[in-house]
């Protein structure tokens, strides 16, 4: 989630009913509701750090595990903690003597593969082995030598404080707010986090470095090597992208970049549909942006099905129009590349031929400055909304956006330019936005990760910023190609110098002929 939990009002919650330093006289001998068990037990008195037992340090840092505590140095150190009122000191486990410090972490070097056989046992884990095999002892019992194993590693770490972690203690609220996190979760997640790297890395036959790999191109964080952070469905998806390496169909780099394509498209889309609904939330039913987004999380278990249904079946449909512009609609765009152009261009070594286009909202930065959060959002929610209408009806493809700015591309210099001018004309035409600069050109590109790079994006963007508001600048070479074509009139401007192409001379593009792109109103 991206927001923290909402905020407690102090006519709902009372704070003394959580902070045991402000609990009345008589109540530190039972345990707080919150702390009960599923059967509704509550656990036993209360002992150990700051008065709690462990199963209840157990549930209060439950309570925060949508957020990372941050581990402190041990009390008392110069810079260590000075724990404050409503806050419980968690001690760290004891070191234990044989344990080894933790390996670094690999780094992408090219010398690890994604089918890198299973992790050797280290030595602790072949100890714990040997132990586990042999009559186990139970903890606390006292050895041959008449000493508990507790005791023993007490003793060897008697000389230095336990690392502690502060946690607040949460109010009701906020328990209710995590527990409804926690639920969803599950649910998302199809079962419980159960694993660690090198269990999850085990399940699915590689190394802890393979199944690390994958985990980052998915655009999640490293973490630590014994933090159960996995599930049984983490290795049965990640699994699916190693078995295509396994079988041939993919080789490593194509599997790594085809991941890094769905871990980076799902994240903003995931961000994008939730700030979607608080917005809805905001704006129809007047709530805080706080309570917003905490009635989203109620709203949610309904939309996950339905989303996913949809998601599914625009990736299928997104893939079918990319195969029609391979075969069918690629035959327009290769019988106009060598339209306005004679082959000593920079871009002329690229493989594919794009109108590539680029609109700007005017004094976007100095209007954001005066707008509220809310107009601003609206703003730019109704710009991106109309570009991609029109970019889509044009037969383009909308690139990406960036604030005030989108980028598109086209098969043919004519669609290329019907968008363009279709953009320009109704964005001049609507009340709310300002105007925009627009600008396409005509040229090679290459497209990777869903971008596209090359001479041909950088002169469009470089045009862009030279255009009136409200008008499209082309350069010469485009003008070339659209010239021929009596729907449109290119009017020669004076010559501009332009970083990294020197003096360029720009035409603006004016509409002759044709109805142009038609939108569906509204």
């Amino acid at each position: 989630m991206s927001d923290s939990s909402p905020g407690t009002s102090s006519d709902s919650v009372d704070a003394s009913a959580d902070d045991p330093a402000r609990m009345p006289s008589g109540a530190g001998d039972r345990a707080p509701e919150y702390l009960a068990g599923e059967t509704g037990e509550v656990p036993g008195p209360w002992e150990g750090a700051g008065g709690y037992a462990p199963e209840q340090l157990a549930a209060a840092r439950e309570d925060w595990s949508d957020f990372p505590s941050p581990r402190s140095r041990p009390a008392g150190s110069p810079g260590g903690p000075s724990l404050g009122t409503g806050e419980i000191a968690l001690p760290r486990p004891p070191r234990r003597r044989d344990a080894a410090p933790a390996a670094a972490t690999p780094e992408d070097t090219g010398a690890h593969s994604l089918l890198d056989p299973v992790d050797a046992d280290t030595p602790e884990e072949a100890a714990e082995e040997v132990t586990e095999e042999s009559t186990a002892q139970p903890a606390g019992e006292e050895s041959a030598a008449g000493v508990s194993d507790v005791d023993a590693s007490d003793d060897a770490d008697a000389d230095r404080a336990p690392e502690t972690a502060a946690i607040p203690i949460p109010t009701l609220e906020q328990r209710s707010w995590h527990a409804r996190i926690r639920d969803l979760e599950r649910r998302l997640l199809g079962a419980e986090r159960t694993l660690t790297y090198r269990q999850m890395a085990r399940e699915m036959g590689v190394s802890t470095h393979s199944a690390r790999k994958l985990w980052r191109a998915l655009g999640f964080p490293n973490l630590d090597d014994d933090v159960k952070a996995f599930t049984h469905t983490d290795v049965e998806a990640l699994a699916t992208m190693i078995d295509l390496v396994r079988e041939g169909h993919l080789n490593e780099e194509t599997a790594i970049s085809l991941t890094r394509s769905i871990g980076q498209m799902t994240d903003r889309m995931v961000v994008w549909q939730i700030e979607a609904l608080v917005e809805d939330k905001i704006a129809n039913e007047q709530l805080s942006d706080a309570t917003a987004r905490s009635q989203v999380v109620e709203t949610l278990p309904e939309l996950i099905e339905p989303i996913q249904r949809l998601m599914g079946y625009a990736w299928r449909r997104q893939l079918s129009a990319a195969l029609q512009r391979l075969t069918v609609r690629v035959e327009s765009g290769l019988a106009a590349t060598a339209r306005g152009r004679d082959g000593s261009e920079d871009d002329s070594p690229l493989p594919l031929a794009r109108a590539v286009g680029f609109a700007d909202l005017v004094s976007y930065t100095s209007l954001s400055r005066t707008m509220s959060e809310r107009t601003l959002a609206q703003t730019v929610q109704r710009f991106e909304s109309k570009c991609a209408e029109i970019i889509s009806i044009g037969g383009g493809r909308l690139v990406k956006t960036v604030g005030d700015e989108v980028l598109y591309n086209a098969e043919t210099p004519e669609a290329g330019a019907e968008i363009a001018l279709a953009l320009a004309e109704t964005i001049a035409a609507d009340d709310v936005l300002p105007q925009a600069r627009v600008s396409v050109v005509w040229g090679r590109v290459l497209s990777r990760m869903g971008d596209i790079y090359g001479p041909t994006v950088n002169l469009a963007a470089r045009l862009t910023a030279l255009a009136d508001p409200g008008t499209v600048l082309v350069d010469s070479v485009t003008a070339r190609a659209l010239e021929p074509d009596d729907d449109y009139l290119m009017v020669p401007q004076p010559p501009r110098m332009v970083r990294g192409f020197g003096e360029v001379t720009p035409h603006m593009l004016l509409r002759s002929g044709g109805t142009g792109i038609v939108l569906d109103g509204g």
